[in-house]
């Protein structure tokens, strides 16, 4: 946390923007947000566009507060173009996601930054797996036991499917932090190895749940 840098001031900007349109043009809404019978029509676009667009301003607010608490850490170790990387590549893998266990379903919709919000979340968790973070903002657990308990959770909701909660692109934009920031800044497996390890476990469980057809 600490003072915005121009990267993220322009994610955020991004992010407002294309949301507070959407929010006025049901046309343009309808248009960019991820809809699985769209894509399967053609529309490749809508995995990148609507990780820009939000349901209100509650989502809206929500994603960015998250993106500008943890920004700063992906920003000193990976640079800004890293950022950006990292930020693009979970958006994209987490709505990949999506759509592998929606693809079926046509009336499927998603919106949100929360895929490349998650992503930045955990490399940030990666880059500082002893950095605490606040539980309902007051209690403090390490970034790690953070990390591997939401991915479980997600799993969960993932198996659920009991509420509006796109649990897979969280997931999806989970994996794409953790992939791409121990590809550009590898030198974190030799000083957190069991880091490394211990939060791939969950990535791990869902592979072979999803290989033996339990979600």
């Amino acid at each position: 946390m600490g003072d915005l840098s121009l990267v993220t001031i322009i994610i955020i900007a991004l992010n407002v923007i294309v949301s507070f349109k959407g929010f006025n043009d049901p046309v343009f809404f309808n248009k960019y947000k991820f809809n699985t019978g769209d894509i399967r029509r053609g529309a490749k676009y809508q995995i990148l566009t609507s990780g820009f667009l939000h349901v209100d301003t509650t989502h809206l607010f929500v994603n960015m507060l998250t993106l500008y608490f943890f920004a700063n850490v992906v920003l000193f170790d990976l640079g800004a173009i890293g950022f950006v990387v990292v930020y693009l590549a979970s958006l994209i893998l987490g709505n990949l996601l999506s759509y592998f266990f929606h693809k079926d379903e046509t009336s499927y919709n998603a919106v949100g930054a929360s895929g490349a919000v998650m992503g930045i979340l955990y490399s940030a968790i990666l880059l500082r797996p002893d950095m605490m973070l606040g539980l309902f903002f007051i209690i403090p657990i390490p970034a790690y036991v953070f990390g591997i308990g939401y991915l479980l959770y997600t799993i969960y909701g993932m198996k659920r499917r009991a509420d509006n909660i796109g649990h897979d692109a969280h997931f999806g934009g989970a994996v794409g932090g953790y992939i791409l920031t121990l590809a550009l800044a590898p030198w974190i497996i030799q000083h957190h190895l069991l880091m490394v390890i211990l939060l791939a476990i969950p990535i791990v469980i869902l592979f072979v749940l999803q290989k033996l057809g339990k979600i």
